[in-house]
């Protein structure tokens, strides 16, 4: 068993960014493994994509180009990844929890009869002693993930089959350039012998996007709520002060089970993983589920009544008080002192 591989998904040319955080990943995990990171591309006009993908430390590019490859079908790419990973025989291979990853990566892991863990947000590399068969199992990927609801995290390996196959959420690892000027391979693989004609009896005839309303995953400041926000009504100040601050707001899983806020605005394990530079927790306990989701932002104050709040411990500010008397106050000072 060799490298590592990445599907690198493609929107209108770019690569999205769950890839390249993946990306990333990557090759932290092959320096580990002292093994190579190779990046598989499919679709159509493709042009200067190594620019992007190289930096990011990938020593091999696998380009597929043809004009029925984009936008995306999953016979044809399911046939491209199955048949590229039997000849390249990756011991890793991941892919983005996107609704394409999670499309394409069951049906892969099914057709090489490999293990698949769906939606991890963390990836490590480790070893399994199995006492009863006596084997002992070197450079495992932990494949890391909530389960239950969220209530446990789960630590998943595949021993027995490869490649180990994992889907990835988006944000819950870095995007980082790894060298700009580094320089890898260009393999270009020959459409005719990846995928029959068969693959494309699927056809799109129309094709809409709508983006997304609400994005709190690149907002620099995000104003989030707890369960101990009180109600929906409540959270019309968080609105309010993430306007004044020119943020977004967010809320935790229990905001959401209460109906105070949609789900779309989660922040942690089981909703959206955020970095802000500033990441204002209001009514927020700081359960371990929550926390995973946002304490990498760049700076965090804590308002709260309980000093003891788990989230006051990895604050830079802690503000004890009531939700309801702090905001407001933090409102009118914005207000009075914005320029």
């Amino acid at each position: 068993m060799n490298n590592i591989f990445v599907y690198c998904e493609i929107e209108e040319g770019a690569v999205v960014d769950v890839s390249l955080e993946l990306l990333t990943k990557g090759r932290k995990l092959a320096d580990e493994l002292k093994c190579e990171l190779e990046a598989v591309v499919i679709g159509n006009e493709i042009k200067d994509i190594e620019k992007v993908i190289f930096p990011y430390g990938v020593d091999t590019l696998f380009l597929a180009q043809e004009d029925r490859l984009y936008p995306y079908l999953t016979l044809p790419h399911a046939s491209i990844m199955t048949k590229l990973i039997k000849e390249e025989k990756p011991q890793i291979a991941l892919f983005g929890a996107t609704s394409i990853g999670r499309d394409i990566a069951p049906r892969i892991a099914s057709a090489l009869k490999c293990g698949l863990t769906a939606d991890c947000t963390s990836l490590e590399i480790g070893e399994h002693v199995d006492k009863k068969q006596k084997q002992d199992y070197q450079n495992l990927l932990y494949q890391i993930r909530p389960a239950f609801g969220g209530n446990i995290i789960a630590t998943i390996i595949n021993p027995e089959t490869r490649p180990q196959m994992a889907t990835v959420r988006e944000g819950v690892m870095k995007k980082e350039i790894f060298a700009p000027n580094y320089a890898g391979k260009v393999r270009k693989l020959e459409f005719s012998k990846y995928v029959d004609e068969t693959d494309f009896v699927v056809k799109i005839i129309e094709r809409h996007i709508e983006k997304k309303k609400i994005d709190i995953k690149h907002s620099h400041i995000i104003v989030s709520g707890g369960y101990g926000v009180g109600s929906k009504e409540n959270f019309a100040m968080l609105f309010e002060l993430a306007d004044v601050l020119g943020g977004e707001v967010g809320g935790s899983r229990a905001a959401v089970d209460a109906g105070y806020i949609p789900h779309e605005r989660q922040v942690g394990q089981t909703g959206i993983t955020v970095r802000p530079h500033l990441y204002i927790a209001c009514g927020i306990s700081g359960a371990v589920q929550h926390r995973a989701g946002m304490e990498e932002s760049a700076m965090i104050i804590s308002i709260n009544k309980d000093p003891n709040a788990p989230i006051n411990n990895i604050a830079d500010y802690a503000i004890i008080g009531d939700v309801g008397e702090v905001i407001p106050k933090m409102i009118k000072y914005y207000k009075k002192n914005a320029k």
